[in-house]
């Protein structure tokens, strides 16, 4: 089912705690939504470097104003009214192992991302948003701010089939920019590619557009395509330029299981 969550900064600290504090009561709710696994072929970092095919989950589920979804991690509707949702967040930010063509860069560790978020769905099938997050538990240097804005809309297409078509810009300051698109003059020197300051601002779109099949009552087959354009200081960092493409893809594919 097309997934209605996502983000804004006001309640950052406010709604962590209170995540925990709601979770027996989101229990007592009982689970909706549907999980599942699949498989992706995506680059293996921002800059795009080079791809590579790996093992995903897939979640989309509710207990009561709680949520978890692949994309948008955990998150609380401490504000739900009118259509209008918003709250706090957390969720994965994958980082970077320097081989390959990025030989000589620093590597990026795994790090959280938690923030707060603002959404609109006066409708089941549609949706705008925003999100503002703070990157935690990296490297020196590697945690910076970082958010996104977007719109999705999903259309039934006849046999249960349902279609979803979204539209999402990325942002974030000079540090977390730094921290996948620039090259330190030390960098440089080990890995040939020219020395480079990243600076804030928006660092991509990203068009997605996805199905899913149902395959019986409870299964349904999901499959999902993005093209994502590099923007601003990350489309003109030197490691796009000499190793990466301003233009990449991703295709994901799964089976998920829906409860009742």
């Amino acid at each position: 089912m097309f997934k209605v969550a996502a983000v804004f900064t006001g309640a950052l600290f406010v709604g962590l705690g209170g995540l925990l504090g709601v979770s027996g009561t989101a229990w007592a709710d009982g689970i909706t939504g549907e999980v599942g696994a699949g498989v992706s072929y995506q680059p293996h970092d921002p800059t795009g470097s080079r791809y590579e095919t790996q093992p995903i989950p897939y979640a989309d589920l509710d207990w009561g104003s709680v949520s978890l979804g692949t994309d948008d991690g955990l998150t609380w509707s401490a504000l739900n009214t009118n259509g209008i949702t918003a709250g706090p967040y957390i969720n994965y930010l994958p980082g970077r192992t320097a081989n390959g063509a990025l030989r000589g860069l620093r590597d990026v560790s795994d790090m959280a991302e938690v923030g707060g978020f603002i959404q609109y769905a006066p409708a089941e099938f549609w949706r705008v948003y925003a999100q503002v997050g703070q990157a935690v538990g990296g490297g020196r240097d590697q945690s910076g701010v970082l958010g996104k804005l977007g719109g999705e809309l999903g259309y039934p297409l006849g046999g249960g089939i349902i279609g979803s078509t979204g539209l999402m810009a990325h942002f974030a300051d000079a540090r977390q920019t730094q921290t996948f698109f620039g090259v330190s003059a030390q960098e440089s020197a080990a890995s040939g590619i020219r020395a480079y300051n990243a600076s804030a601002g928006f660092q991509n779109l990203t068009l997605t557009q996805s199905f899913e099949f149902p395959l019986d009552t409870h299964w349904s087959l999901l499959t999902s395509a993005s093209w994502t354009h590099l923007v601003g200081s990350a489309a003109n960092s030197t490691i796009v330029k000499e190793t990466g493409n301003v233009n990449q893809g991703q295709v994901q594919t799964a089976i998920s299981y829906k409860f009742d």
